[in-house]
């Protein structure tokens, strides 16, 4: 039975939970640790990311001979210069709108609660089941803004580490690409034989998904919010400059991102002009039927093999356990466990068919 693959979970299962119990109850020896762990935590996943980004323009400066020490200069002024640029560039209108916005918040709240009220005004003629569904809607699209705000408001001040993050980042960054090709060895000395081979084999599988995803997600995001604020410029929609960034960052989030940027791109033409919001919703459609059919089969393919409902059902999951960071690192993480799990079963079935020829 001690063989058998359910019990041997169960058993593991058992263990991390005991594991869990203690570590609560005796939280006052691992507290220090947490806190030290919460600290870098963030540095070191957007040193990760940017080390994704920047490892093929290290491989491809040093397959030109160019030396490690100049790849890694190379890429650390490029980056410098593209924040530089950035701010330099989109950092004063970006500012004009969001002090514009703050000033006109006000009246944009007003306009707001008068559309509402309009709008619950007009569902009293409607049946009862459908104002019922009208309601039940409006509460739960409430309750996630609010719930919302909360993670955008804890995940700006956790990137209000400014000293911290502008030392510890390109800290890591610089080791990641000086020593990366040594991780692989390092962990995999500790094994010999089939052990190692299948470590080998996991991590290279864990390396490939999250350098797709990572490069991919940012690549189709970039392209999208470009084609947002193309639209909205054409539009001509206020704080066009504003949502689009907004739309950058959140379409990095798979399926639900686009939904979530477009809410603020629907408040604000609603209150701009009403027949404003046929034209945000036309671009939006275009948009993101451009990405759909033409950007993500090209850029991502069909490698991660993740069903859309799941990715959903992932990142409301967790979205409730770990709020804003929860659902950024939801669909990498299930993907890393993917790659684990089938790594894992194609062992057990090497094992069985290795066992049943010796049979």
């Amino acid at each position: 039975m001690t063989k058998k693959l359910w019990f041997q979970v169960g058993v593991g299962i058992l263990i991390t939970l005991f594991i869990i119990k203690y570590v609560v109850e005796v939280n006052w020896i691992f507290a220090p640790i947490l806190i030290v762990l919460k600290t870098i935590f963030l540095p070191i996943l957007i040193s990760g990311v940017l080390f994704y980004i920047t490892v093929p323009i290290q491989t491809f400066l040093e397959k030109r001979k160019v030396p490690r020490w100049g790849s890694i200069t190379f890429i650390l002024l490029l980056l410098i210069a593209a924040i530089w640029a950035a701010i330099a560039i989109v950092g004063p209108p970006i500012t004009h709108q969001v002090n514009n916005l703050i000033e006109n918040a006000p009246m944009f709240i007003q306009e707001a609660n008068h559309f509402i009220i309009q709008l619950f005004q007009q569902t009293g003629s409607l049946p009862g089941w459908l104002n019922d569904t009208v309601t039940s809607a409006t509460e739960s699209l409430q309750s996630i803004s609010v719930k919302f705000g909360k993670w955008i408001v804890q995940f700006l001040q956790s990137i209000i580490q400014g000293t911290l993050i502008l030392v510890l980042v390109p800290f890591f960054l610089f080791f990641m690409l000086k020593d990366h090709e040594k991780f692989l060895p390092f962990v995999t000395q500790f094994f010999s034989g089939e052990t190692k081979s299948w470590l080998t084999k996991t991590l290279k599988d864990i390396d490939e998904v999250l350098s797709l995803y990572i490069r991919g997600q940012i690549l189709i995001s970039t392209i999208l919010a470009t084609l947002l604020f193309i639209g909205y410029l054409i539009i001509d929609l206020n704080f066009a400059l504003l949502l689009s960034v907004f739309a950058l960052f959140m379409n990095v989030i798979p399926f639900i991102g686009p939904w979530i940027a477009f809410i603020p791109a629907l408040i604000i033409g609603v209150i701009q002009d009403p027949m404003m919001v046929v034209w945000v919703s036309l671009t939006t459609l275009i948009a993101q039927q451009i990405d759909s059919n033409l950007i993500t089969p090209n850029v991502m393919g069909k490698t991660l093999k993740i069903h859309p409902l799941t990715i959903i059902t992932v990142l409301f999951a967790a979205g409730s356990l770990a709020g804003f960071l929860g659902i950024l690192l939801a669909v990498p993480g299930y993907a890393v466990g993917k790659a684990i799990v089938s790594n894992i079963y194609e062992k057990r079935k090497a094992i069985k068919e290795t066992a049943n020829k010796t049979i």
